[in-house]
Order: C-alpha cells, then structure tokens, then sequence
C-alpha cells in the first residue's frame, strides 16, 4: 500500500467507512478503465447521458482520482489543468457505495491534487441536486442554472489560495 508521502492518501472513518478507503490518483490502465466504467454506468445507464458526452476525448490529458477498497473502484472524478484553473469533472461513486461519504472523500483528494500543482481556483459544472455535497466542500454557486444532457446544472468555483 502507498503512504501519504508518495502521493497516497487512505481515508478511514467509523462513522461512514467502515473499511478501508484508499483515495488517490489513478494507478495504471486497469484502474483508469474500471474508473471509465463505472462512469458510463453512472452517467450513462442510471442518468441517461450518451457515451459520446462522457467520453468527450479529454481523458487522456485528466487526472483520474480513485476511491479504492478491496481493489474495486467505488469511485471517481477527474481533473483538467488549464493555466490556475482545476476543471472538477465527472464524479461518480458506485450506487451500492453511495451514502458512505466517498464523494467527499474524492473531492478532498482532488482539491489536494489541485493545490499540488498550484492551482487557484477549482470549478465544476454541479447537477443541482448535489449541490450541497459541493457546498460542504467550499464551493459556491457562479451563475444561474442550466441544461447539460438533459439534467439541470449549475456552475460552481472553488478558490484554493
């Protein structure tokens, strides 16, 4: 198992993990496809986005962050660098993990991978009923509602310095 300092960062919590959680960039294809799968499930077969809108071509330029526990991806965002800014992406968990806080538990990993390569400022387009799962990790409303792939979003920011 990797430890904090060579870029890993397990999360544990009794309270809403009862195992362990190892939260971190992407480790190698197999993880990244797994990440890419579950996706596709997430977005594509429960939300009814097309895979063409998922799998937009920017995968192989993301940073892929990974929530782990005994080898299965439960879940996953990624991260796009543009100049100061994070564009946060495609956060998905396992339906039978969800409620376990590993979105947030993502998030934090991607905000520390953010911070890491001295980015300013994280945004992310927010389907707004999970907008309090980004609030609670410090990101605010930026603009008026809005329809991508049928579903209602909202853009939010988050400043990192």
């Amino acid at each position: 198992m990797d430890t904090p300092a060579s870029g890993s960062s397990p999360r544990t919590s009794s309270a809403t993990l009862a195992d362990l959680l190892d939260v971190r960039i992407a480790h190698g294809e197999e993880e990244l496809a797994a990440a890419l799968a579950l996706r596709e499930r997430v977005f594509c077969g429960e939300q009814g986005v097309s895979r063409a809108a998922d799998q937009d071509g920017r995968d192989a330029e993301a940073t892929h962050i990974v929530a782990v526990e005994g080898g299965r991806v439960l879940g996953t965002c990624r991260l796009l660098f543009r100049g100061p800014m994070a564009r946060l992406g495609r956060l998905a968990v396992e339906p039978d993990a969800r409620g376990r806080g590993i979105a947030g538990a993502v998030l934090g990993e991607a905000t520390r991978v953010a911070r890491s390569v001295a980015a300013e400022r994280i945004s992310l387009h927010a389907q707004t009923y999970a907008m309090a799962l980004y609030e609670r990790d410090g990101y605010e409303v930026a603009g008026e509602p809005f329809e991508e792939e049928g579903i209602e979003h909202v853009a939010m920011e988050k400043p990192l310095a």
